[in-house]
């Protein structure tokens, strides 16, 4: 596709994704390793959460769909639409839509990044303060 960014995948790493070109993604595979990387760095971030606090917070991540149970909070959904190339997130307060933009993450309605988002709606929902450091759209 015209303009959009070219992965070297030979200097794939644990932190980093070589790119040519700006910030979207041109094929499914490329989309789904970038938004699993997402997905599970959401993980550990509840796992740091759930480990330093009194709070009924578990999740499960299963072929791009992350289930956060937060108890008698209920239950905050993350998964990757790859049609689109966004990451949806479904809570109590609604659904939103995420899209890589210049690097980051934002709702497609507001413009908020991903991580502020989440830590938002599981502030909300679990009564816990946790801190998202996430990858961007071009980094793996």
């Amino acid at each position: 596709m015209l303009g959009c960014a070219q992965y070297d995948y030979k200097a794939i790493d644990e932190q980093s994704i070589t790119r040519r070109g700006d910030d979207c993604m041109t094929t499914e595979s490329e989309f789904v390793v970038l938004a699993d990387r997402v997905l599970m760095s959401i993980g550990a971030a509840l796992d740091v959460a759930a480990d330093t606090s009194d709070a009924d917070l578990d999740w499960s991540l299963n072929d791009g769909i992350l289930t956060i149970d937060c108890g008698e909070g209920g239950k905050v959904i993350v998964n990757r639409h790859v049609p689109n190339r966004e990451l949806w997130v479904a809570a109590k307060s609604g659904g939103f839509h995420f899209k890589g933009d210049a690097g980051v993450w934002r709702d497609t309605r507001t413009g908020e990044a991903l991580a502020a988002v989440l830590a938002r709606l599981l502030q909300a929902q679990s009564g816990v303060e946790i801190e998202f450091v996430l990858p961007d759209q071009t980094s793996r």
